[in-house]
């Protein structure tokens, strides 16, 4: 391969790989900030992330809505659906043993899968084209229309969310919490609503992930979360889980390397190079890219 030609596909396999990798951010940021506040690894999550999908499918399909007004009602809608699993599943279990937590948020996680597949079938569902793709070439380099709304969608929405957390009475609630719950408690913070609307703002980022995946992939179905769910969870710890900007590093290098290995090596070892990836840092970094070792409490 000439030096020229080499040089312009990597820069290409490189655009991609931010596409997707930004699509892992969006995900990456729930798992990081429910871990962050109640050191809980909520593995339904990638399932929100397909309920998301299939409300902007809905919108789009049934309520005729243009590509924004259903973005905004799927990340309403699962941002609730959110709220409703912390209410049912995890709140109770909240003094529980970690492991009841995990195996309950498992099978959180099958029964959205399989109630999915209840109610709209396993059949794949064509997600509708919201808006004409165009394709620009600049020096050989193809960028379409969709990549560039969903890297302005997920900038936009990594920027909102920046700033809820460090400007807003709700997000220094949130560092109160994740920093020392009794403490916060006792400071008058009312902790079960801050971890509730930390579950809801987490699934709306996860439900506008599956929005953009619909409209790029133009295909969703019932099981669409669970390798995304499972490689932003490997993003959320190479980045360094509990860390916000961690989460949206580790989504784009997590991106970009799946790029390039499909790209230059083969598709078939794209998902091993993404598990190869949290093998290593665990191996070398548990802590992750961002985040620091800490000592347990016990």
């Amino acid at each position: 391969m000439e030096a020229s030609s080499f040089f312009q596909q990597f820069i290409q396999q490189l655009i991609n790989g931010v596409s997707l990798g930004s699509i892992y951010s969006l995900i990456a940021l729930g798992y990081t900030m429910v871990y962050g506040i109640i050191k809980l690894i909520n593995f339904a999550h990638g399932d929100i992330y397909m309920l998301g999908a299939y409300l902007g499918f809905f919108a789009t399909t049934t309520l005729k809505m243009p590509f924004l007004p259903a973005l905004v009602l799927a990340m309403v809608g699962a941002a609730l659906a959110g709220m409703i699993i912390e209410r049912l599943a995890y709140r109770p279990l909240r003094s529980a043993p970690k492991i009841a937590v995990l195996i309950t948020a498992i099978g959180v996680s099958l029964l959205l899968e399989y109630g999915g597949m209840l109610i709209v079938t396993p059949q794949p569902r064509t997600f509708p084209k919201v808006f004409a793709a165009e394709l620009y070439n600049i020096g050989g380099i193809v960028i379409n229309s969709q990549q560039i709304v969903i890297l302005v969608v997920a900038l936009l929405l990594m920027v909102l969310l920046t700033y809820v957390v460090q400007k807003t009475k709700i997000g220094k609630a949130m560092r109160a919490v994740s920093f020392d719950t009794d403490a916060a408690r006792l400071m008058g913070i009312n902790v079960d609503r801050v971890i509730s609307f930390t579950f809801g703002i987490g699934s709306g980022l996860a439900a506008a992930a599956g929005v953009l995946v619909g409209v790029y992939y133009n295909s969703i179905d019932p099981l669409m979360g669970i390798m995304p769910g499972l490689k932003a969870f490997v993003a959320a710890v190479l980045g360094g889980i509990g860390v916000i900007p961690g989460a949206m590093l580790g989504g784009i290098i997590m991106g970009v390397v799946e790029a390039l290995v499909s790209g230059f090596i083969s598709s078939t070892f794209r998902d091993a190079a993404a598990f190869g990836i949290l093998i290593l840092i665990l191996l070398f970094r548990p802590a992750g890219l961002l985040g620091k070792n800490v000592r347990e409490k016990v």
